[in-house]
């Protein structure tokens, strides 16, 4: 059952979403060329009038909600937008938009179904880090200079295929593991053991010890590949590489101590995941 701050963001998500049948109208009509002429100003005139709306209904946290899910829902509609009427050259940046507001919607959706005790407004993770920022930003500026220089580069669709299959790939493995997990999965790597904290070996985590590290992993490549960002598809990969290294070290010591001879019979059997990553490793 999803609680009301999760059917709160849900519907402010879908709501800006809705726009997007637009990208119809000219398909049914010829004469309804006059929106895609003004979308410019339709879409901002369309998220005032939603964010209008939500700031009449609710207060606190709830706004709060609503409005972080309505911005990232505007953003997935922009998306298609760009993808669908841009010139060719911008059509990946829209598919990368989609992808970006989908992926933090979606954590908050999850954790809504699964875990609501812990739910928050960092269950977006809109502000995980300030190298996540600076990484975002990074690859933003390679593709519209790059864009700029050498537009055929980025209507290498076959590049930006393979990065579609990686965000879709990891995107399903990551929220395959957060509803397997339930309520033993947090954003946040747990120093004490609350009760009820089990350890899962079934499902996707029977396939690897994180699920959800590398689901996002590739999914962070998958988006630099999207955009055909030769520079950031290395810096990614390595950045991620070192964050989820460092990441899988400090709590599987901590697994190790909540879960002793279970969690390291579990090492044994099965590997992180992750490439090139072995976790920590218990001297015996």
């Amino acid at each position: 059952m999803l609680i009301y701050n999760g059917k709160i963001s849900l519907y402010s998500f879908l709501a800006p979403a809705m726009i997007s049948v637009l990208l119809l109208v000219p398909r049914l009509s010829s004469s309804a060329s006059c929106i895609v002429d003004n979308v410019c100003w339709i879409l901002p005139s369309y998220y005032i009038v939603i964010n209008t709306f939500l700031l009449l209904c609710f207060r606190g946290y709830a706004f709060q909600v609503a409005l972080r899910a309505a911005f990232l829902g505007m953003v997935f509609a922009v998306g298609l937008f760009v993808a669908d009427l841009a010139p060719a050259s911008y059509h990946v940046f829209g598919w990368y938009m989609c992808f970006m507001s989908f992926f933090h919607y979606s954590e908050f959706l999850t954790i809504a179904l699964t875990n609501p005790r812990t739910l928050s407004l960092d269950s977006f993770i809109l502000n995980h880090s300030v190298e996540y920022g600076v990484a975002a930003i990074a690859s933003w500026t390679e593709f519209f200079i790059e864009r700029w220089f050498f537009p055929g580069l980025k209507q290498v669709t076959a590049v930006s295929l393979v990065g579609v299959v990686l965000c879709v790939g990891g995107e399903l493995l990551r929220k395959l593991a957060m509803l397997t997990a339930r309520t033993n999965f947090n954003h946040i790597v747990q120093n004490v053991r609350e009760d009820g904290h089990r350890l899962v070996t079934h499902g996707v985590y029977a396939w690897c010890r994180h699920p959800s590290y590398v689901g996002w992993f590739y999914w962070s490549i998958g988006t630099q590949l999207v955009l055909v960002n030769p520079v950031c598809v290395v810096a990614y990969t390595i950045a991620s590489w070192r964050f989820f290294h460092d990441r899988v070290y400090i709590e599987e010591s901590t697994l190790l101590h909540f879960f002793g001879d279970d969690y390291y019979q579990y090492q044994k059997q099965v590997g992180t995941g992750l490439p090139f990553i072995q976790g920590y490793k218990l001297e015996l």
